[in-house]
Order: structure tokens, then sequence, then C-alpha cells
């Protein structure tokens, strides 16, 4: 895995979560956990105390877990950024894609590529007899499958969150 890219995926996703970008400690903090390094190296490394190192990797860990909606811990961050990496979504005018293997290349289950903002002027309510929308109502329970939550799901699919909501 390259630390690069994995710094970029974890920064963007932490972004669109949270609003928060990686700060430089928290950069050679999942670093250093990918190197198996001790916090005492990396509090060498950085040039700061190991227990302020072993406070803000805790809170970053934990801010992880939340934003991955799973346990993320120094002993499996590697595989649940694997995990993460894996899956290769398009969101709205951007592609994510890390080039690992066992990827999933391209979901888009509607003929454009979703806007940013939903479109007002479409009507709330999905109409099932259109082809397009009932592409959209299928590639909804893939997508939880997958592990996205709804928010994300809207996101991709240019449907409302409260229509991705309604979907069983």
């Amino acid at each position: 895995m390259d630390t690069a890219h994995i710094l970029q995926f974890v920064d963007e996703v932490l972004s669109a979560k949270t609003g928060k970008h990686l700060n430089d400690l928290q950069r050679k903090i999942i670093e250093g956990i990918l190197n198996r390094q001790k916090y005492s190296d990396i509090a060498d490394t950085y040039g700061c105390t190991v227990g302020h190192v072993k406070d803000v990797g805790y809170k970053l860990l934990h801010m992880l877990s939340d934003v991955f909606d799973e346990p993320v811990d120094k002993g499996n961050l590697e595989s649940v950024l694997e995990r993460q990496l894996n899956l290769n979504i398009n969101f709205g005018d951007r592609t994510t894609n890390f080039g690992h293997s066992n990827t999933i290349n391209y979901i888009n289950g509607c003929s454009e590529l979703p806007t940013s903002a939903p479109d007002k002027s479409r009507s709330e309510t999905p109409d099932f007899q259109d082809s397009t929308n009932q592409v959209k109502i299928e590639m909804v329970g893939k997508l939880r499958e997958l592990g996205l939550k709804d928010e994300q799901i809207a996101e991709v699919l240019g449907l409302a969150l409260e229509v991705v909501k309604q979907i069983d």
C-alpha cells in the first residue's frame, strides 16, 4: 500500500465526514502505525512527548472508528484501510481510485454522473416506472451491502436522502 495514497484517502474521507483534515502529527501517527513503529519512535521523529503522541493517536483512532463505522486500533488499522480502499466508487465529479486489486472499478447506477446537490426540479419521490430510477433503487441495497451509509448512497446516486431512507 502506498502511504501517500492512504493518507490522501483518509484525509478525504475524514474531511467529507467531519469537515476536518489530518494535521501533520496525525499523518505521522498513521504512517508510523503502518510501518509498525512504536509511539515512542513516532514521538522522536516528530519531536514531541510520547504522552502527546499517545493522546493524539487515541483520539485519531477513535475518530477513524466513527468515520469508517467499525472499530479501529493500532492492530487493525492496516486491514481497515485496506478494506476501505478496496471500494473504488464514483462520488459525484471525482472518482476515488487507489489502484488496488479486488476493487470495484466503477459504480454508477444512473446514465449521468450524479450532481453534488440533488436536482430540485425533479420529484422527491422516485417514479418506479422510470428505468433509470429503478436501476438507482436496485443499487441502494447493493451499496448498503458494501457498507455505504444512506448519505453516501444519496450522493452517489443523485437521489434525495429521504428517498434513499424510504427504500428497504
